[in-house]
């Protein structure tokens, strides 16, 4: 088995450093039995993550997730995220208690804001620690917030409460790297990447595709490796292909040279300037 790092939130929990995307799960019936297979794959090899959100397929992909723990939540770290239009007080409250229906739990382990709408911070905030006192949700964060975003946040009553930001974040994506992800970890907030192999375009780059072979490991591997090589990042690929999931969970395992890194890091320069977040 694969050996999955830990990233450690600020409550003090430890959570694999490489868990489960679901977005696009859910979308057509014909393909549930696969993703649900899918997502028990990863559990099994330690992947206890799971990111999902009343987003994807208007809910759909929480009912997958629902039936791909079902009998092991207790192994499962959940998170779900939040529609920016449903993120005032009394909606956020709302919302989470129909994504917890939909998942057939009594609790997430992290709710996330899942991007910045009209509903001012503040009210999002009082709706997320409504959901904590109840013992709704274990802790809250946010997603796609930028460093301007995350400092207006810290500004807010409960804000320092936050324990994520989930970003697009991967090898063609590294702007995070100039400003954000120092500020997180000096703070102590995780960094959660979404898309990290590019929905499968970064696998076609040359320079990926000679480190791998060099490994026998997959260009996925290696884009999935870089991310955890970095300090108090979770990376969550999707695959609903249970063998790619074996796949991603053996990236843990790929130890790349120095003279390696040093070769991603001219196929994919690091930022020497502040670039505007990236959003997909």
């Amino acid at each position: 088995m694969p050996d999955i790092p830990t990233v450690t939130l600020p409550s003090g929990i430890s959570v694999p450093a490489l868990g489960l995307g679901t977005w696009n799960m859910g979308e057509e019936s014909r393909k549930a039995g696969i993703e649900i297979e899918s997502l028990k794959r990863g559990l099994d090899f330690g992947m206890t993550l799971i990111d999902t959100a009343e987003m994807y397929a208007e809910g759909g992909a929480e009912k997958i997730t629902a039936e791909a723990i079902a009998g092991r939540r207790d192994e499962v770290f959940l998170v779900s995220k939040v529609y920016p239009w449903n993120a005032g007080r009394k909606g956020v409250v709302e919302a989470c208690e129909r994504s917890l229906n939909r998942l057939k739990t009594d609790r997430l382990d992290l709710y996330l804001l899942h991007w910045r709408g009209q509903h001012p911070l503040a009210e999002t905030l009082a709706g997320f620690e409504e959901l904590r006192r109840a013992g709704k949700i274990a802790a809250w964060g946010v997603s796609n917030f930028d460093l301007d975003d995350m400092e207006e946040l810290m500004a807010v009553p409960e804000g320092k409460n936050c324990a994520a930001n989930q970003v697009l974040y991967n090898l063609s994506r590294r702007g995070v790297e100039y400003d954000l992800l120092p500020w997180c970890q000096e703070r102590g907030i995780v960094l959660m990447a979404y898309s990290p192999i590019e929905q499968g375009r970064l696998l076609r780059n040359a320079d990926l595709i000679r480190i791998a072979k060099a490994y026998q490991a997959t260009p996925a591997q290696v884009a999935l490796a870089f991310l955890l090589e970095r300090d108090g990042v979770i990376a969550i690929p999707k695959s609903a292909n249970p063998d790619r999931v074996a796949e991603n969970a053996e990236a843990a395992d790929l130890d790349l040279s120095e003279d390696d890194w040093k070769a991603l890091d001219a196929a994919f320069p690091p930022p020497e300037q502040k670039r505007p977040l990236d959003m997909l």
